[in-house]
């Protein structure tokens, strides 16, 4: 069972008069290595790109355990704190953990899985052309 934090992003009442409680899923970068990690059994190096206007989380090829990854275990955990502060302000943890868990695809030299990421109205704050 996986556990995450949470924060309250917004708090209102409905038309009942019921409090509505609005809650948001903070990743850590130690929570996304875990994600991985026990996905495929390697720390994949993982990266946010822009293309053709949309934004996508790309697992890359290379992983942690590689003689040849450009990054000392320091450096990849300091990166997976910023990827993983990315996604949660953009709301998009609940979507790179279901993406996660239920895909079968694998990345492999040459070949990234890529998730167009869903940002909704926050995409014009986060994309300038």
């Amino acid at each position: 069972m996986r556990s995450f934090m949470i924060r309250v992003i917004n708090l209102s009442y409905d038309e009942k008069g019921s409090l509505v409680c609005g809650l948001e899923k903070i990743m850590t970068g130690q929570e996304l290595h875990t994600l991985l990690f026990s996905k495929w059994g390697r720390s994949y190096d993982i990266q946010l790109r822009k293309v053709k206007g949309k934004i996508f989380c790309q697992v890359m090829w290379k992983y942690l355990e590689q003689a040849s990854f450009p990054m000392s275990q320091t450096e990849y955990f300091n990166h997976l704190d910023v990827v993983a502060s990315y996604l949660t302000a953009w709301g998009s943890t609940e979507q790179i953990i279901t993406y996660l868990e239920q895909t079968h695809d694998r990345p492999r030299l040459g070949k990234v899985i890529g998730i167009s990421l869903d940002l909704g109205e926050k995409t014009s704050e986060w994309i300038l052309d």
